[in-house]
């Protein structure tokens, strides 16, 4: 055997082993996620270790690390496990650290700073998703840019199909623009060979196009034989108060000071948008990740908690796992410098037993 693929393999068999022995509470008792198990049943196992998951949005997914929010600190991961969530969403920006002309291969420092990040997340007992995120190319030139995407997940993929089964991969963020509902889905054909074809066993995680919203879900083509997928969506409704005052959406200043309490009226939209979720969920017999929600800090306090609390209710009495986003930026539940809690905001997520 090539001796980087027996040392990479025998890494994370010690991850593997690291993490089943060390278990915090939230993550022992979240689902069974191994390679045991058959497809369907890997597949619900491993959503319910995403249970309750954060992303570490704006770390890692932009053309440099620290460019738009924190350096990725060790003691997020620590913070994270110890506070009770059970995984990690990490937004990677692959394409940035991948060359432009064939072979587009990725950098090896890079990869190798992902890996400490899921080293020790397995460490610590989280589950990790890897999710391809901020792909501009590919929403502006989804063909153009096809070849390019798949060798990029072939790398990826590559190199991480020694890792435990808590390791998850997450195909694309929030297809938009030029790449269709229609166009995403031939793109989903020609990658999920792809990836099988190292990772036969690997959980992954699939989201519909028009930014990963919920009824795109509809028109969503999921192989009907391969049941080792979780379905994923976003919600941010209304963009009003979730978004208001965010300098990155057209208009958004005139949002600032709406406000979200809860009313019989705000509460039945958000049930009707996650009952049709679920509909398709237990139509499609599909296990499903809410993988980003949240609200901007222009909102005012009781309302970002108000709206947290909500959307994570309703999430988890319909059985989706979720993904807050973020950890410890403009969306964030954590200070980054003080490393203190917004303890309101983790409450609201993470009600105190």
């Amino acid at each position: 055997m090539h001796r980087a693929k027996f040392f990479r393999r025998w890494i994370w068999s010690l991850a593997g082993l690291l993490a089943s022995v060390t278990a915090t509470p939230a993550a022992a008792s979240a689902g069974d996620c191994s390679f045991e198990q058959p497809p369907a049943q890997r597949a619900l196992g491993c959503q319910q270790r995403l249970a309750r998951s954060i992303n570490f949005g704006n770390m890692l997914d932009h053309a440099r690390e620290g460019l738009a929010g924190p350096m990725l600190r060790d003691e997020f991961i620590t913070l994270t496990a110890q506070a009770g969530f059970t995984a990690i969403r990490l937004p990677v920006r692959w394409d940035a650290r991948a060359g432009y002309q064939p072979p587009y291969r990725i950098d090896p420092a890079f990869f190798e700073r992902v890996d400490g990040v899921v080293r020790l997340a397995l460490e610590h007992k989280l589950a990790i998703v890897l999710d391809m995120h901020h792909y501009a190319a590919m929403m502006l030139e989804p063909l153009v840019e096809r070849e390019r995407f798949l060798t990029i997940w072939r790398q990826v993929a590559e190199h991480y199909r020694d890792a435990p089964a808590t390791v998850m991969f997450e195909l694309l963020n929030e297809p938009n623009r030029e790449l269709t509902r229609a166009r995403w889905n031939e793109a989903l054909a020609a990658v999920l060979p792809v990836i099988r074809s190292s990772n036969p066993q690997r959980t992954l995680i699939v989201g519909g196009g028009d930014w990963n919203s919920g009824p795109a879900l509809d028109s969503l083509a999921l192989p009907a034989d391969d049941r080792n997928l979780i379905a994923t969506f976003h919600y941010y409704e209304p963009m009003a108060v979730t978004h208001q005052g965010a300098e990155w959406v057209s208009g958004a200043g005139a949002w600032v000071g709406t406000t979200w309490s809860a009313t019989a009226e705000q509460t039945a939209k958000l049930r009707d948008d996650f009952d049709r979720v679920a509909r398709w969920a237990a139509r499609e017999r599909r296990p499903v990740l809410l993988g980003e929600f949240g609200a901007y800090s222009r909102a005012d306090e009781p309302t970002r908690i108000a709206w947290t609390r909500a959307v994570r209710e309703n999430a988890e009495a319909r059985g989706f796992a979720w993904a807050y986003w973020e950890l410890a930026s403009s969306f964030g539940v954590l200070e980054p410098l003080s490393l203190q809690w917004r303890r309101p905001l983790l409450e609201a997520l993470l009600p105190p037993r």
